[in-house]
Formats: structure tokens, sequence, C-alpha cells
């Protein structure tokens, strides 16, 4: 059957819309953000669920993102002022939405004094504000380690005293390997609560000092 001019025009037209309809979806649902080939969300899923790529990385983004996880000391001291308890407690409300992740807290020092001595005293200020997470009822188990850096990581590089490298900086590390979800590889549930909360008005930061930006003391 011979088709005329008009059905040819037609029948080209609508395979032209039809490829460009396809170029122009260019985010297949679940994939992740930064894929642009078809079936990463099947790639993506596939590498979760079998532990080849964290769901606790996208956390640990998340987390820096949305909460102050740095806190800041006078100097020569690990006691934790008004503005850091007030940070640690938002670290502490967002820990709680996640009971399978673990974290770190990393103790910092500024440059004065000598590397043995701030190693200690960036032990300490770890130890400081993993005991306050866990006055706000954070498990113990679920804070993986208290690790000191000392004065090796500077944030400004000065040998004065510098407030900014006087810090604690708590991040996520991982998934208890013994909660049920992780165990089972549910890890649907985790980003599905994830989801939810995310719906939950953000806590006000109002008066915390998020950045430690105060003068030296």
């Amino acid at each position: 059957m011979q088709r005329s001019k008009k059905q040819t025009l037609a029948i080209k037209s609508i395979a032209v819309a039809s490829v460009l309809a396809i170029a122009g979806c260019d985010r297949e649902a679940g994939r992740a953000v930064d894929a642009s080939a078809f079936g990463t969300s099947t790639e993506n899923n596939y590498l979760v669920q079998t532990g080849q790529r964290s769901y606790a990385i996208s956390l640990a983004k998340r987390f820096a993102e949305e909460v102050p996880s740095t806190i800041n000391f006078a100097f020569d001291s690990y006691q934790l002022d008004q503005n850091a308890r007030a940070a640690l407690r938002v670290q502490a409300d967002w820990i709680k939405q996640f009971p399978e992740v673990t974290f770190k807290v990393y103790g910092h020092t500024d440059l004065v004094g000598s590397a043995a001595y701030n190693k200690k005293l960036g032990l300490r200020r770890a130890q400081a504000a993993v005991n306050y997470l866990i006055s706000q009822g954070i498990s113990r188990d679920r804070l993986a380690a208290v690790v000191s850096y000392g004065k090796t990581q500077p944030l400004i590089v000065t040998q004065g005293r510098e407030r900014k490298n006087r810090r604690t900086v708590t991040e996520v590390s991982g998934f208890l390997k013994r909660h049920p979800t992780v165990l089972n590889g549910k890890y649907a549930e985790i980003i599905f609560r994830d989801y939810v909360a995310s719906a939950v008005p953000a806590t006000e930061l109002t008066g915390i000092t998020v950045s430690g930006t105060g003068s030296s003391e």
C-alpha cells in the first residue's frame, strides 16, 4: 500500500518527536544524581544492596551540609561552651534519625605546644564531645571511634593561637554491623525514613556559631 506524501510526513514527524521526547528524559527515576546512562538506577540499587556502594557516603554529605559538625574550644581547654553544647544537641537530634549509623569524632588543636601534648588535648576534646552526645541519648557503641589529630591538620596555618583550629569534627563513619536492617540489606527502610524525616522542619540554630568564628580566648 502506497502512502501519500501527507502520511509520510506525518510518520516522520511522529518519529522525530519520539526521538526528542526520549532525549529530553535525561534523568531516570531512582538513579544516582551524577549519572547519565540509562539503567543507572538498577546498577546503583544493586551496588548499595550488595555493599559495593555505601549509602553512608550520601548520609555523610547530608550530615556535613545540614548539621554544625564542627565545634570550637578555648585555648588549652576541652571544656564545652554554650555554643558547642548547642551544636552537639543539633548533632544528636540528627543522629537519632538513623539508629543504624555510626559516627567518629575527630579532635584537633592549634599549633601552640608540643605534638605529644596536643594529641592528648585533641583526644580530650573528642571525648568531651562524645560524652555530651551520650548524655543526649546517643548510644556509646554508635560513636565508633574517638580520634585525635592533634595539631597535624590545621585549618589555618599559624604558630599563634587560632580558635578555628581548636575544634572537634563529627562525621558519619558507617553502619552498625549487627543492626537488622543492615544485616538483611534493607537499606530501603533507612532511605524511606530519611525521606519522611526530611519533611520535619529543621531545628532552629539561632545563636549557634556554626563555623566557630568567635575571637580567640
